[in-house]
């Protein structure tokens, strides 16, 4: 004998045409639908639909290229997806960087702002444009950045190992421009671990290093962290004018009045020795083999080279002593010899005869 069948409610899915049987605990109404398998997630879904929403012709061309596709896990990937990528990284790049070009134009243009503030200007602008390009991309493609999470941490420590020296450069160049310590222009000469120095105008600072240019052309690329750990001189921080040192010695049967009115008339004579503050020209002391003098003088070009300056100097100092018989000595030395004889015997095999 079989217990009699309870009759189907709205609750229950036993009704005409229907195979599956119900788990336990798992109902839901005839009028909604059972629950659909989770659906594959495809990149740019709402880009593919605009695009198709627009003519039959395009979403023929749409349906075709989305054909062509890859599925990794939940993510489909297609043809189109692919194009759509490329189209919008290149499309954005185009745009931040034509964006970029153009702020720096303006910002070159605003008078009211000093070297230093205008470059510092340039890369905030640069690095604000760039990220609002990456996260316009992103948004146009479709892609989720809840799905990047996963990478934060690893991103984190590409950040922290890989990319230290790369930061603490960009942030020593952002200190260096807030304090205008040292600004596009700028002569400055800076001395490695090594012991080396190397002398130049600045001629950028950039992202991870500065640019200094020597009086040979050559063009040094110093990182932005080394301006901040070593010691660095700046010839034209507070000021371009830049006091020159040329010493000399004459003979000590030299006039002293005179030498001292032919220097000064060497340095007046030379170009780009400036009038003011005048010059000075020092008795330092007596030597060895001469009367020790020494010309100090100031010029505001130092970009121009300390050396060649020196040499005008010189060159002039050298023909004004010729002319007025001025004595530059060069070093003497009064040798004693002993008579011993060893040194008989040398000189007699020599041919000579005994002193």
């Amino acid at each position: 004998m079989t217990a009699p069948t309870p009759p189907a409610t709205d609750a229950s899915p036993a009704v005409e045409g229907a195979s599956a049987v119900v788990p336990p605990g798992q109902v839901w109404s005839l009028a909604e639908e059972a629950p659909a398998p989770e659906a594959v997630v495809s990149i740019g879904e709402g880009s593919k639909q605009a695009i198709a929403s627009q003519s039959e012709t395009l979403a023929e061309v749409v349906d075709a290229l989305d054909k062509w596709a890859l599925t990794f896990g939940d993510i489909r990937v297609s043809l189109f997806d692919v194009l759509l990528v490329v189209a919008t990284i290149a499309l954005v790049i185009t745009v931040a960087w034509t964006l970029t070009r153009v702020a720096r134009k303006l910002l070159r243009n605003v008078s009211h702002f000093d070297e230093a503030q205008k470059v510092l200007a340039e890369k905030l602008v640069t690095v604000l444009i760039w990220t609002l390009a990456f996260f316009i991309a992103v948004d146009m493609v479709g892609i989720d950045l809840t799905a990047l999470a996963f990478f934060g941490g690893a991103f984190g420590l590409a950040i922290g190992f890989g990319l230290q020296k790369t930061f603490g450069n960009l942030i020593s160049g952002i200190l260096l421009l807030l304090d205008k310590s040292i600004k596009p222009g700028d002569v400055i000469s800076v001395t490695d671990a090594a012991g080396n120095e190397a002398v130049g105008q600045i001629r950028k600072i950039g992202i991870r290093a500065i640019s200094v240019i020597t009086r040979d052309q050559t063009e040094h690329l110093i990182p932005n962290e080394n301006l901040m750990v070593n010691q660095v001189v700046n010839w034209s921080y507070s000021s371009k004018d830049v006091r020159v040192k040329a010493p000399v010695g004459v003979s000590y049967d030299s006039d002293l009045d005179l030498v001292t009115e032919l220097l000064y008339k060497a340095v007046e004579d030379t170009p780009r020795v400036l009038p003011f503050p005048k010059p000075r020209v020092n008795l330092m002391g007596f030597g060895d083999n001469s009367v020790d003098f020494e010309i100090r003088f100031w010029i505001q070009d130092p970009e121009g080279g300390l050396a060649n300056i020196r040499s005008d100097v010189y060159m002039r100092m050298w023909q004004l002593f010729k002319e007025n018989g001025i004595e530059i000595p060069y070093p003497q030395r009064d040798l004693h010899l002993r008579s011993s004889k060893q040194l008989d015997q040398i000189v007699e095999m020599m041919g000579g005869k005994k002193a």
